[in-house]
This record gives structure tokens, sequence and C-alpha cells, in this order.
């Protein structure tokens, strides 16, 4: 288990996710409440917009119609982005997990007077 594994695999998705949450939580807020779903969405926006493979060129529309289908191609990368999100979540944590039962293992070694492999 190698620190720059560790960092790109748990510290760098978590740390996004929070810096996302903590820029786009003013605009969600609604009677003090926050909408998660608004929330979602706007967190997904950085992390899908570059893995969408398919965009609609607004072709022979008016502004309104050209507005209107950038807005689909946005919302349609919040949404994936929001799923890549949550699936890099998922991943951190189960990395996490990994790693702290490799630490604890490793020092169980150590403490026995083992020899231990790195």
């Amino acid at each position: 288990m190698k620190v720059s594994e560790f960092v790109k695999r748990v510290i760098v998705p978590v740390v996004s996710a929070l810096f996302l949450a903590a820029l786009f939580r003013p605009l969600c807020m609604e009677n003090g409440e926050c909408d998660y779903l608004k929330l979602w969405l706007f967190m997904g926006v950085p992390f899908g917009i570059c893995r969408m493979f398919f965009w609609i060129i607004p072709k022979g529309y008016d502004i309104g119609g050209t507005v209107g289908i950038l807005f689909i191609n946005v919302l349609v990368g919040g949404v994936i982005g929001g799923v890549v999100l949550v699936w890099r979540l998922i991943v951190a944590a189960v990395y996490l997990v990994k790693a702290i039962v490799a630490v604890a293992g490793w020092t169980g070694r150590k403490l026995a007077g083992k020899p231990c492999k790195i």
C-alpha cells in the first residue's frame, strides 16, 4: 500500500467532495433547508461534464432553444457526475478500510517480532 495510492484514492475524492459541498451549499438553501438533490447535481457537474461522450449540439434553434439544450447538456452531466461522485466516495471508503486493516496487520506482526513485508 503506497501513500500516493492512498492520496489518489481516498484523500482527493473526499476533499474535492467536501470543497464542492461547501461551495455549492449556499446555492441550494431554500427556507433555511438544504435541497440535497440540487446539491448532488451541482456537485456532480465537475465530475460528469468530462465523462459525457454525447453532446447535443443546438443547430437551427433560436436563443431560447439553444440555452435550453445547453442546460439539458449540463443537467445530464450533473446526473452522470453525481453517480461518479458517489461511486468514487464508495471506493474511497472501501480503500480506507483496506488500508486500516493492512496497517493493523503490519503493526500486529511488528509487535509480535515477526518480519514484515512492505
